[in-house]
C-alpha cells in the first residue's frame, strides 16, 4: 500500500511563483489541505526561486501539525539561472555531492529530519547511474530520505538509473489532454514494475486553453457532469484515476472547494464507454 495520500498537494504556487502566502496563510493552507484528506505535499528546491520550501518549513514548524502525519516530497537537479543562485545558464546537476547537498538544504529549509520521497526533477544527458546510486544509498543509510524516485523520465532513462538506485516513483505529466504516457511505454513500465506514477498537471489544458479538442471534451462533460452528479474537474481526475497503474494526481489548487472535489473524485467510477468517449473526443478520432 502506498505511503502517500491518493491525491497529492502541489506546493509550487504557494510562494513567490503564485499566491505569495504569508506564514499564517501557509499554516491555514496546510490545515485546509489536511482537512480535505490530503496528507502528501509536493515540493521542489527550485519553487519560488529556491524560497518556497523555506517558507513552508517555517509555517509547518509553527502549525502544530505532527511530522509523522504528513509526507514531504522534494525534487533536485535543476539549476536555475539568475535569481538566488549564481548560475550563468539553466542546467542540471546530478553529481553525488550536489544531490546530497541539495537534500540537506531542503531538510534545513523544510525544518524536517527526512524526506518521505526525493525525486530527480528532470533527466540530464550527463547523469551517471553509479554516482546517483551512491548518493541515494548514503541518503537512505543516514535516514535523510525514505524513498527515491524520478520525474519526467522516459522508460530508457528510468532503466538507466533503476539498476543502481531502486526507483519507487516516476512523476510525469499525465491528463486527458496530455495522455502520451499511455502510448509511449511509460505507464506500461510503471505498472509492470509496480512503481507509483504521480501526475503533475492532471487537469491538462482543459481550463487553460480554448481549442477544438477542449470544446469537444466540454460537450461530453456537459452530459457526464449531470450523469455522475460531479464537476468537470472531478471527472477529469476520475479519468486518470481509472488507469490500472494507480496514478496519484498532484493538484496545484489552493481552493478548499477544489481540494475537496479532488478527494471526492476518488469515489467516481466512470463507465467504460464514458472513459473511451472522453479519450475519443480529445483525440478527435476513433480508437484504432
Amino acid at each position: 500500500m502506498s505511503r502517500y495520500s491518493k491525491i497529492i498537494a502541489g506546493c509550487m504556487s504557494w510562494g513567490a511563483w503564485g499566491r505569495q502566502f504569508s506564514t499564517q496563510e501557509m499554516i491555514s493552507q496546510i490545515k485546509i489541505t489536511l482537512e480535505s484528506g490530503i496528507t502528501t505535499f509536493d515540493h521542489a528546491d527550485i519553487y519560488g526561486e529556491y524560497t518556497t520550501e523555506q517558507e513552508f518549513g517555517k509555517a509547518l514548524s509553527t502549525s502544530g501539525v505532527e511530522r509523522d502525519k504528513i509526507q514531504l516530497i522534494s525534487k533536485c537537479g535543476i539549476q536555475h539561472d539568475g535569481g538566488t543562485r549564481d548560475n550563468k545558464i539553466k542546467h542540471y546537476n546530478y553529481s553525488k555531492e550536489y544531490i546530497i547537498w541539495s537534500v540537506e538544504k531542503s531538510l534545513k529549509d523544510l525544518q524536517t529530519d527526512y524526506l518521505d520521497l526525493l525525486l530527480l526533477h528532470r533527466p540530464s544527458p550527463l547523469m551517471h547511474p553509479a554516482e546517483i546510486g551512491d548518493a541515494v544509498s548514503i541518503l537512505k543509510e543516514t535516514g535523510k530520505i525514505i524513498d527515491f524516485g524520478v520525474s519526467n523520465f522516459t522508460p530508457s532513462q528510468f532503466n538507466l538509473i533503476d539498476h543502481t538506485a531502486s526507483i519507487s516513483v516516476n512523476q510525469i505529466e499525465f491528463s486527458l489532454t496530455q495522455h502520451s504516457a499511455m502510448h509511449n511505454g511509460t505507464l506500461d513500465q510503471l505498472l509492470q514494475k509496480d512503481v507509483i506514477p504521480m501526475s503533475w498537471s492532471p487537469l491538462g489544458s482543459y481550463f487553460k486553453e480554448s481549442n477544438a479538442a477542449n470544446k469537444r471534451i466540454k460537450k461530453v462533460l456537459d452530459v457526464l457532469t449531470k450523469k455522475y452528479n460531479a464537476s468537470e474537474d472531478q471527472l477529469l481526475l476520475a479519468w486518470i484515476l481509472q488507469h490500472p497503474s494507480g496514478v496519484l494526481p498532484v493538484v496545484g489548487t489552493t481552493s478548499k472547494v477544489r481540494l475537496e472535489n479532488a478527494t471526492k473524485a476518488l469515489n467516481i467510477n466512470l463507465e467504460l464507454e464514458d472513459w473511451f468517449t472522453l479519450l475519443v473526443e480529445c483525440q478527435g478520432h476513433k480508437v484504432p
